[in-house]
This record gives structure tokens, C-alpha cells and sequence, in this order.
């Protein structure tokens, strides 16, 4: 009986290494061609070592390394996942399907594996790979091979990796011709900490869901609700409905809270200061509201894995709401006056403008796919927690 190239999964359902077919790269290659021309979107795309699936814990500095790849498909809440192994080099699948070419970035500057063909291959966040003789080789931060627009009147705005602002450091590099901006690149990894690595290797298994919170400020509940549903996935764990609610009610107030910011700074891009100085303020309500569930505006600490660790009382239930009530009518106000704004309209009109076709083809999700045209919604598409009742 010939072998599966690929296996299905559901969201939040756990896999043994040792179960995901190993094929021929043929074969592997072919099956991620495919998939993406019928519809799949890459989720995953990344290197393991081949020691690691056997079960060894210590990674040697040799050169085979299992590609592992994750393919969506969104409207029937499935993904198919197969593997290949690779050793120094492989074919690109990036000329042929530019999903992967982020992914393949990265696995190249994590494992020393090249491309063949990768079309624009430079670091992502410029950190020392973690297979070679010299782990301390630590490529230059912001040393890389940016996009240049020529034209004799054509200019180039470089900005940062220093900011005024209170972002983190970051270098951005501008294309303009006159007032028109045709290209921006960004450089980051000025801050990389390795966290991945340290959560993988830390000896205090407690610190897992801190490296998590701590990930990024503004996705404090998004990132450890993802660690706890990797944990409870791995250990069959169930969490009780009450638990599922509450975490759901932390994940949107943070999604509100971050919305809202955006379209704030979306204000104060072209200049808009009302909308912009709302925003903030806004923003700064539903922040609050989660120090209300858990006592921290990030929302730090209220995501176990197995439930959370904080529960509401009635009272402050209808102060949630009625504090919901009012922060939502003060954000339709203010976006009322942004998009009730001519000069506003005019600096938005066909500025950043994305095809459906480059949406599909880079595998594009959440908001920007949406404003593309194409219905995709990790809450309904590949849901869980609250989202399966609602």
C-alpha cells in the first residue's frame, strides 16, 4: 500500500512528529503546488531537525533537516499537513507560489538551508542560524538587499531603526517619486530575543506562558491563548464553557482594543487629528475594561492553560457592558468623522490598493483579505472556544 502524502487535522487537534508522512520532495513539492492553485493557504512552513522527530532531545550541528509543511483550507476548517527531508539546499517553491516566500526566508536563516532560486533571499531577523560550525556568526542587522526604484527624479526616505514614538526599533525604507510613495520595506530584528528558542529550552516550564504573554504587548491574550490551546491539545485537557467565555470576551476586547488604535493611527498618517486623538482615548477604555476582568490593561495573567484565572461577578458584568456601550458609540463617532472628512477621503482614494488575485496569491488573512473581497475569519473558519458556540 503506497504511503499518504499528507494527513488532516482540525483546529486544535494534536500530531505526533513521528505521524506526519515523509515523502519524496517530489512528491511534497508537488502536493504544496497543488493544494495553493485549488484554494489551500500555507500556514506553516518551516524546518525541523531530523534528530528531533526521532525523539532526541539535543540538536547536533548536522545537515538533515525535515521540512514540515501546513496547509489551510479555510472554508472547510481543515489543513492537510506532510513533510520532506532536505539537506543543504532544495528547489524554491517561491517562484512558483509566492505564499512561501517569507517561510522560506526564514528557514534559511535558521538552519542554513538555501532556497535554490528563491528569488529574494535575505534575512528576516538577522539572528546567528542554529546549524552551522560558528552559531556566533551573527549576520548585520539591516545589512541586506533593499528594493530600489530607479529614476532620475526618483528618492529614497530611510527612517529609523531609531523612532521617536515608543514602537520598537525598526528601519523603513521609502520609494517615492514627487508625493507618491511606490515602495516600503522594513528591516526588523534590532530587538530579536529569541523567544521561541527560550521557550523550547526553559527550565522553568512555568515561564512558557510569561514568554508568551510577554510576546508581544498588544496580543498578550491572543499569544498565551494560542500557548494554552497548543498545551491542553497536547494533553487532552478540557476547559469548562465558563472558562471558553471568558477568554473570548478577553480575546475581542483586546482585537477592539487594537482596531481601534489602528484606525487612530491610520488618522494621524494623513494628518487627521480629531479621529487620532480619539482613538487614543478609545483605545485606552477598552484596555481598561480588560483590567477589569484581571486587573491588568494587557491583560497579563488571565489565560491558564486548562481555563483562566480570573472569573466575574455579576456587578461587574453589567459595568462591562455598560462600559462596552458606551466606548463602542464613542468609536462610531469618531470614525464618522474620519470617513465624514473630504481630505481625508482623498488621501485614502487608491493608496494601497491590493487585488483580490495578489491577496490569494500571497495567502493574505484577517482584515486585509477581507478588505480584498475574500471571506476569511480564523474565529468561523477554523474555530474555537467561544467561537464554537456563537
Amino acid at each position: 500500500m503506497s504511503q499518504s502524502i499528507s494527513v488532516k487535522i482540525h483546529a486544535n487537534e494534536a500530531l505526533d512528529l513521528a505521524d506526519i508522512p515523509d515523502v519524496a520532495f517530489g512528491e511534497f513539492k508537488n502536493e504544496l503546488l497543488t493544494s495553493v492553485a485549488s484554494g489551500g493557504r500555507i500556514v506553516l512552513l518551516c524546518g525541523v531537525p531530523v534528530e528531533v522527530v526521532a525523539g532526541k532531545k539535543e540538536e547536533i550541528n548536522g545537515s538533515a533537516i525535515r521540512l514540515v509543511c501546513v496547509i489551510a483550507w479555510d472554508e472547510e476548517g481543515m489543513m492537510k499537513v506532510s513533510s520532506t527531508r532536505v539537506d543543504k539546499t532544495y528547489p524554491s517553491f517561491t517562484p512558483d507560489c509566492p505564499q512561501a516566500h517569507l517561510f522560506e526566508r526564514e528557514i534559511w536563516e535558521q538552519w542554513n538551508i538555501v532556497p535554490e532560486g528563491h528569488p529574494w533571499l535575505k534575512p528576516v531577523r538577522f539572528h546567528a542560524p542554529y546549524r552551522i560550525a560558528n552559531p556566533t556568526a551573527t549576520p548585520e542587522i539591516g545589512n541586506a538587499d533593499f528594493f530600489q526604484l530607479q529614476g532620475d527624479e526618483v528618492h529614497e526616505v530611510a527612517v529609523g531603526p531609531v523612532h521617536a514614538g515608543i514602537i520598537e526599533p525598526g528601519h523603513f525604507r521609502f520609494q517615492c517619486h514627487g508625493e507618491n510613495v511606490y515602495h516600503l520595506e522594513i528591516s526588523l530584528g534590532y530587538q530579536h530575543r529569541g523567544i521561541e528558542r527560550a521557550m523550547i529550552n526553559a527550565a522553568n516550564k512555568k515561564r512558557v506562558m510569561y514568554y508568551a504573554e510577554t510576546m508581544a504587548g498588544d496580543s498578550t491574550i491572543a499569544h498565551s491563548l494560542a500557548c494554552a490551546q497548543i498545551i491542553e491539545a497536547l494533553k487532552s485537557v478540557a476547559v469548562t464553557p465558563r472558562a471558553l467565555s471568558l477568554r473570548g470576551i478577553a480575546l475581542e476586547l483586546e482585537r477592539l482594543a487594537n482596531h481601534t488604535g489602528d484606525l487612530g493611527a491610520l488618522s494621524g498618517d494623513v494628518g487627521f487629528l480629531p479621529t487620532a486623538s480619539y482613538c487614543g482615548r478609545i483605545r485606552g477604555d477598552f484596555l481598561n475594561m480588560s483590567a477589569l476582568l484581571c486587573g491588568s490593561r494587557f491583560g497579563r495573567g488571565m489565560t491558564v492553560p486548562g481555563g483562566v484565572a480570573f472569573n466575574v461577578d455579576e456587578k461587574r458584568v453589567l459595568l462591562l457592558l455598560e462600559r462596552l456601550a458606551d466606548a463602542c458609540n464613542d468609536v462610531s463617532g469618531a470614525i464618522g468623522l474620519l470617513f465624514g472628512a473630504p481630505s481625508v477621503m482623498t488621501r485614502f482614494e487608491n493608496t494601497g490598493r491590493i487585488s483580490r488575485q495578489v491577496c490569494l496569491d500571497f495567502g493574505m488573512v484577517g482584515v486585509a483579505a477581507r478588505a480584498c473581497g475574500i471571506r476569511r475569519d480564523a474565529r468561523s473558519d477554523f474555530s474555537s472556544g467561544i467561537n464554537n458556540f456563537v
